[in-house]
């Protein structure tokens, strides 16, 4: 049985080959793809050929992704924000991708488990409306919903609309203290500048309406500071999970969703994806990306 990954990754991989100029004719990558089990022990065969086939697959992008993302965030950096709960090895090959692309990434912004906690909504709502009005009043929308208005806040303070990127002013680091020493991020250490691009890498999926639009709320506010945002999740992350529910609300045309950066396909169709953001917002990629597995375009 051909499973959700195992085609997305067959997709990609295709893609990947084609991008990097290689001609698929009679070679091993178009025979990729498990047969029918005709008997019990092809059926107790199955799983271990899929593995395999999935393994190989794998190990295809790995080698192609490198000369497939060169050059694609050149000169660009990207400020890479963590949910509580983002897979670590997920998250440094998603750096390493970056890197592999020409691109820096300007620092790392771990959320805390508070700031994405219903009931720590008071504590969020006052930090917000102070630093409003100490640090960014004319920055941020006066109106903006409390979820949003601390993404507009943390926007202000990691990223910028211009491309080339953005020193850290004396309102940012303002901005990143007080939100790290109020127990909502962790102290990012140091910054090397604002970045143009926001990833942001989910983690465990609450499974609530609270945190649903506690997330919708981060990315709008992300976006309207940034030049672009990416949120990325695992497999699981599509389809019924939070990335799907993200998908389905209003702020999903402002920010790019991309599930299944638990593969070696995910993560090169990150970078795209990013790339992409730079000019043109919003867009579902992935396993289950209305879009497609990777934007092409």
């Amino acid at each position: 049985m051909i499973t959700l990954r195992h085609h997305l990754l067959t997709i990609v991989a295709v893609f990947l080959a084609l991008a990097a100029g290689i001609v698929l004719g009679g070679g091993p990558l178009s025979d990729v793809g498990p047969t029918a089990a005709t008997s019990s022990g092809e059926a107790d065969a199955a799983p271990d050929a899929d593995r395999a086939q999935t393994d190989y697959t794998e190990s295809v992008v790995s080698a192609l992704g490198p000369a497939t993302v060169s050059g694609r965030l050149a000169d660009r950096s990207v400020a890479v924000v963590t949910v509580p709960g983002a897979d670590e090895q997920v998250v440094t090959a998603l750096s390493e991708q970056v890197t592999a692309a020409g691109g820096t990434v300007s620092a790392r912004y771990d959320l805390s488990a508070d700031i994405v906690d219903p009931g720590q909504k008071s504590l969020v709502d006052t930090l917000g409306s102070q630093l409003l009005t100490q640090q960014a009043e004319g920055d941020v929308a006066a109106e903006a919903s409390t979820y949003d208005r601390i993404g507009q806040l943390l926007g202000l303070a990691i990223a910028t609309k211009e491309a080339a990127g953005q020193d850290v002013s004396g309102k940012a680091r303002a901005i990143v203290d007080a939100v790290s020493g109020a127990g909502l991020m962790a102290e990012p250490g140091e910054v090397a500048q604002r970045s143009p691009l926001v990833l942001v890498v989910l983690g465990t999926d609450a499974g609530d309406e609270g945190s649903d639009a506690i997330l919708a709320g981060l990315a709008q506010g992300l976006a309207v500071q940034a030049g672009g945002v990416v949120v990325a999740g695992a497999t699981s992350d599509g389809g019924e999970g939070q990335l799907g529910r993200l998908r389905a609300d209003p702020v999903s045309a402002a920010v790019a969703t991309l599930d299944g950066v638990d593969t070696a396909a995910g993560r090169v169709a990150t970078i795209l994806t990013l790339q992409r953001s730079l000019t043109t917002p919003g867009g579902a990629f992935g396993a289950s990306g209305a879009d497609g597995p990777v934007p092409l375009g």
